[in-house]
């Protein structure tokens, strides 16, 4: 709507036009029918942002998760080594008041009691830092799931189990990343046809309807007497106006062919970006089934590593008590259980970090 104040007064012959205060209003529709494929370009350029950000999404949460699961391994993994550290403390005091009993009664050395000395100091070091990784463990896993660092978080999985990996699939079509890539080649080919529309000519109709109001002409008539008199006349009407236009580029400099060329080079790069990223998910992937089957051995390899380190210990603590072998074989039995219980936790949460790795490079990790 427009308002308007023209002062002073428009002569006309005699007479005046008044156009103070006169107003008009109206509405303008403006249908486009050819616009040489822009429309629906711009239409499915927009539908490909929607499709891009609901991608972009599901990889970014597939990340978050498959950081928080190992995350949450790692702290298993810390967590059982605190467990197993402070078992294998207490089998160092054991071992050292037996030691101490045996060194009264004339049965055993000072440098056996030293020997057992140094490697309880070596125990505590070794849970210490134990005990710190688990802190940082926990605070880590805090941060990845959005709690406070404060937090204390139980692990519920006390036994873990694990299958022989089998049916194990390379395919890569569910990956986020290729899903966006070539989302990116498609919103591309058609910045191509955006570019093309630009040069093509255009067809549009457009109405227009409009009402003005409060213009007066003052002037001076005269009468049936023959007599001058005033007189004031209001206009006031509408008007409705339909056209129809065609805009048809004549000449741009070239300009509109620079654009298409230039539209073209950056599609051919989406397209190589995603052949090149195709091969390194499929580099991916199998490293990934390569990984899982090599984990799944080390379990294997490990399970039958403890059970000969646990019979060895079990042997050498008979032998030991009967007076059959020396201190030192006991705490080398001891210490190669350790090694063989720290072996398969590490093989243990190792599978399933490996596991999580494979369902992420096939973009099959569960989000809910």
């Amino acid at each position: 709507m427009t308002g308007a104040y023209i002062a002073p007064n428009i002569d006309m012959m005699g007479m005046q036009l008044q156009m103070r205060g006169m107003y008009m209003a109206g509405i303008t529709l403006t249908q486009p029918i050819y616009a040489g494929g822009r429309i629906r370009a711009g239409k499915r350029l927009a539908e490909i942002g929607c499709e891009s950000s609901i991608e972009n999404y599901r990889k970014t949460k597939m990340q978050v998760v498959a950081d928080a699961d190992i995350a949450y391994w790692s702290l298993i993994a810390v967590k059982w080594k605190v467990r197993m550290l402070r078992a294998y403390k207490a089998q160092m005091d054991t071992l050292y008041r037996q030691t101490q009993t045996g060194l009264d009664a004339g049965m055993a050395t000072d440098n056996d009691l030293l020997r057992v000395q140094a490697k309880q100091s070596e125990i505590n070091y070794q849970l210490n830092k134990a005990e710190s990784g688990a802190e940082l463990c926990n605070m880590s896993l805090c941060s990845v799931i959005g709690c406070s660092v404060d937090t204390r978080i139980v692990p519920t999985d006390t036994i873990i189990t694990t299958q022989p990996p089998s049916g194990l699939s390379a395919d890569i079509t569910l990956r986020p990343e290729l899903g966006l890539l070539g989302l990116q080649v498609k919103a591309a080919e058609h910045q191509v046809k955006m570019a093309r529309a630009e040069i093509l000519p255009t067809v549009g109709l457009s109405a227009n309807y409009s009402y003005y109001g409060n213009i007066k002409l003052n002037g001076m008539t005269a009468d049936a007497a023959g007599n001058a008199v005033p007189f004031t006349q209001n206009y006031k009407d509408d008007i409705l106006v339909v056209m129809a236009s065609v805009s048809i580029p004549v000449f741009n400099w070239g300009s509109g062919l620079k654009k298409i060329r230039k539209a073209k080079i950056e599609a051919d790069n989406a397209r190589l970006s995603l052949q090149k990223t195709e091969r390194l998910l499929r580099l991916e992937v199998e490293q990934a089934i390569t990984n899982l089957n090599n984990a799944h051995k080390l379990v294997s390899t490990a399970c039958i590593g403890l059970k000969q380190a646990e019979a060895n210990l079990r042997q050498e603590r008979i032998s030991y008590a009967a007076g059959l072998c020396p201190l030192s074989d006991l705490m080398d039995a001891q210490s190669q259980w350790l090694r063989a219980q720290s072996s398969l936790i590490e093989a243990l949460t190792g599978y399933k970090i490996y596991e999580t790795e494979y369902l992420k490079a096939t973009g099959r990790l569960p989000l809910d």
